[in-house]
């Protein structure tokens, strides 16, 4: 009885990863800033990729009260005057079904102004978690994630 729940388990944890496709990663996500929502993001495919902009800002003002939100933090000065809403944010991920994650691409940080590399995957509760990193190694940086949008 043992080795038959043993079995029907592993064949349901190998249908789930098997279920996963590239495109799961597409639709609108919620993302967070220090626990909040704080805007979402619009993944879409693009070619053989995946892309995202974001598509609603929940605080869109400036530090200074004028809206819309702009990208006031970059470092290149001569960005700080777009605006976030309509800015593509995750460029050019790529799904690798051996690792069942989206990798290659990078994320952009509109709280820093700062690109990372980055991969992501989706969790066992719907959420999609991201890590983003510098220099190509993947254990130091910064994670967050993102939840789907009903």
């Amino acid at each position: 009885m043992k080795r038959i729940l043993l079995m029907a388990t592993m064949a349901l944890f190998t249908f789930q990863s098997q279920a996963q496709s590239a495109d799961d990663i597409t639709g609108t996500w919620w993302t967070y800033h220090d626990d909040k929502k704080s805007g979402q993001v619009e993944v879409y495919k693009y070619k053989d990729s995946y892309r995202g902009r974001i598509v609603h800002v929940v605080d869109n003002k400036n530090p200074d009260g004028t809206s819309p939100k702009l990208d006031n933090f970059n470092p290149d000065e001569s960005k700080r005057s777009r605006v976030i809403q309509g800015m593509r944010v995750m460029i050019d991920m790529r799904w690798d079904a051996d690792d069942k994650e989206w990798s290659g691409g990078q994320i952009y940080d509109t709280k820093s102004g700062n690109t990372y590399d980055c991969y992501a995957y989706l969790q066992e509760d719907g959420s999609l978690y991201f890590k983003g990193y510098l220099l190509g190694i993947r254990f130091i940086g910064r994670s967050t994630s993102w939840t789907r949008v009903e």
